[in-house]
């Protein structure tokens, strides 16, 4: 059973070209796409109902077109306790989620692995620039980042647990995109120049407020913008709008120059606001620690560490302060470390592991 894999089929060139790679491995494939919403959870207007209808057309076509055989599984009432209901109470909390990252732990790599074993497929692919690999001493299994970074997407896999790892295969991680459209192109696949997914996949036009918005029923209450003293400033339209390190769509001037979005105080329905340099911070707390070659730390460890998807690992330090808590200290301040985004750690390309942020320090 261990040559039998199912790959995670988007309807995206990336999944089609890992299909046909592990193909050319000597794995027998199956193809399996999810459907993870439906047209009444999704805002009026919005075309990512649509969009879903169309890439699961493209992935039925590229497994015929592959001679394998291809499964649709309706993940939606998962997906939408696991990752749209968290998705929503961080934002009406003030914090800004990362929904990739819950869906990667609690769906794809969750509920999509266990219905791949139900199948007889005890191994699932996807279409992630990732690596894999098992350390022969520990006997865990290592996360590392892709051999293009430009294209690495471990940032969004720090959750991944032992289990997990050990049963997912990532066949693009040694490859760059240029190579996967040209394979893709070269076996005639109709997602060869398919373009790529840059948003949410429930939110496609980038609109949170409006999903949130539809999601609840709720109308979000205008509150004040305050600076950092307390003085009122204006009146922002619902914190659900903002997020630390913002600036467009403020509507708010002030002899201090520009203002960016510096905390989101739900308790007080108030947005505070302020100067680029008081956006800077040394120091964060996390929750929700994973640490991957290691069950815990026993001391401090230098670690890269970035708290953004494309942003440059920064040199910190890292220390586990609870059973998944954690403090990070950056050897120099970082802009708008945010609440609720995901700190990953790294040592070259090898993944420590992540957490949630949960706040900085007063730095």
């Amino acid at each position: 059973m261990q040559n039998t894999i199912a790959v995670a089929m988007s309807g995206g060139v990336d999944s089609s070209a890992a299909a046909w790679l592990l193909q050319q491995q000597g794995f027998s494939v199956v193809g399996v796409t999810l459907r993870l919403f439906r047209p009444e959870d999704l805002a009026p207007g919005r075309e990512a109902a649509c969009s879903a209808l169309h890439d699961l057309e493209d992935a039925k076509a590229v497994a015929a077109q592959l001679g394998i055989p291809h499964h649709t599984l309706d993940l939606w009432e998962p997906f939408s306790r696991c990752v749209m209901e968290p998705f929503t109470a961080e934002y009406e909390a003030g914090r800004t989620p990362n929904p990739c990252v819950v869906c990667n732990r609690t769906i794809k790599f969750g509920a999509l692995l266990e219905e791949a074993g139900k199948l007889g497929y005890p191994l699932l692919a996807t279409g992630h620039y990732a690596q894999v690999e098992r350390d022969g001493g520990s006997g865990r299994f290592l996360l590392k980042q892709a051999l293009h970074q430009s294209k690495d997407q471990s940032y969004v896999l720090w959750a991944l647990t032992q289990e997990q790892l050990s049963r997912i295969r990532l066949p693009l991680g040694a490859l760059s995109k240029e190579e996967i459209r040209d394979i893709a192109q070269a076996q005639g696949l109709v997602s060869a120049r398919k373009r790529d997914s840059q948003d949410i996949c429930f939110v496609p036009d980038g609109d949170y407020a409006a999903f949130i918005q539809h999601r609840t029923g709720k109308t979000y209450p205008s509150g004040p913008f305050l600076d950092r003293d307390g003085k009122v400033l204006g009146t922002h339209q619902g914190i659900i709008h903002y997020t630390v390190g913002q600036r467009r769509g403020l509507g708010v001037s002030s002899n201090q120059g520009r203002l960016y979005v510096q905390e989101i105080r739900p308790r007080d329905n108030a947005v505070v606001l302020g100067d680029n340099a008081s956006l800077f911070r040394k120091s964060l707390t996390a929750r929700h620690l994973n640490l991957i070659p290691m069950e815990r730390l026993d001391r401090p460890l230098r670690v890269w560490a970035k708290v953004r998807y494309r942003m440059a690992p920064q040199p910190a330090l890292l220390e586990q302060t609870g059973p998944d808590a954690a403090r990070v200290t950056f050897e120099q301040p970082q802009r708008a470390i945010t609440p609720g985004q995901s700190v990953v750690f790294y040592d070259g390309p090898l993944v420590i592991g992540g957490g949630v942020i949960d706040g900085t320090g007063p730095d």
